[in-house]
């Protein structure tokens, strides 16, 4: 018998190991899909909630968050770049740029959960961030990003005009703070088993096989 599982993904869309977490779990997903099909959530996390308006340089900034040198963060970036090839994720030749402020974005992802968009509209803005080194904040992209996957353009508009949806996705951070997530992607399964970082997809197959398998005996 098929087994549902609902998974909820606390994350950044200015994560990279959140898309190469998220493009791991849909390949173990189709590796199991005979037996296993999933509801996914997604949640919101601001890696920098402090983050003015107008961005910073992202080489200066991971300087400063994690105390890293220029060759560290070459390093670093290589070994994402080729963690998202392995699940078929291009990040592109983005070697630069700037980190954004992302509150908005969250906002318009709390709402696309109506329209049974939220994934779409979760992939579209890792695009226009890690692919065309867009910029999150800012309302003009991230209208563009909502055409894109056949959101409503003025309700869109709207929502970011006020302050719609802005205390539901701060209860929504607090919430998962709460819970002891300090760090993303944070995988959630059937709201109590949790799989840490972007795990490679064997990783991700074998818990939720083990997980269905549970469910099928407790059923």
């Amino acid at each position: 018998m098929m087994q549902q599982l609902q998974i909820d993904i606390v994350s950044d869309v200015s994560c990279p190991w959140c898309i190469v977490g998220y493009s791991a779990l849909k390949i173990a997903l189709e590796r199991i899909k005979d037996d296993v099909s999933a509801n996914i959530t997604w949640h919101p996390f601001e890696l920098n909630p402090q983050m003015p308006s107008e961005g910073q340089e992202i080489n200066e900034h991971l300087g400063e968050k994690y105390g890293i040198d220029q060759a560290q963060i070459d390093q670093n970036r290589e070994m994402i770049k080729q963690r998202g090839a392995d699940v078929g994720y291009d990040f592109g030749v983005r070697g630069g740029g700037r980190i954004y402020n992302t509150f908005n974005a969250h906002r318009l992802l709390h709402w696309a959960k109506n329209f049974n968009k939220q994934t779409e509209l979760k992939l579209r803005l890792f695009d226009l961030y890690f692919q065309q080194a867009g910029d999150p904040s800012d309302h003009k992209q991230l209208l563009k990003c909502v055409e894109d996957v056949g959101l409503p353009l003025s309700e869109a508009q709207n929502i970011l005009n006020s302050t719609q949806f802005e205390e539901d996705v701060r209860k929504e951070q607090q919430y998962y703070q709460s819970m002891g997530i300090s760090s993303v992607p944070a995988v959630i399964v059937n709201q109590k088993h949790l799989i840490s970082g972007g795990q490679p997809a064997d990783v991700f197959e074998q818990a939720l096989v083990q997980i269905s398998q549970t469910q099928v005996q407790q059923s």
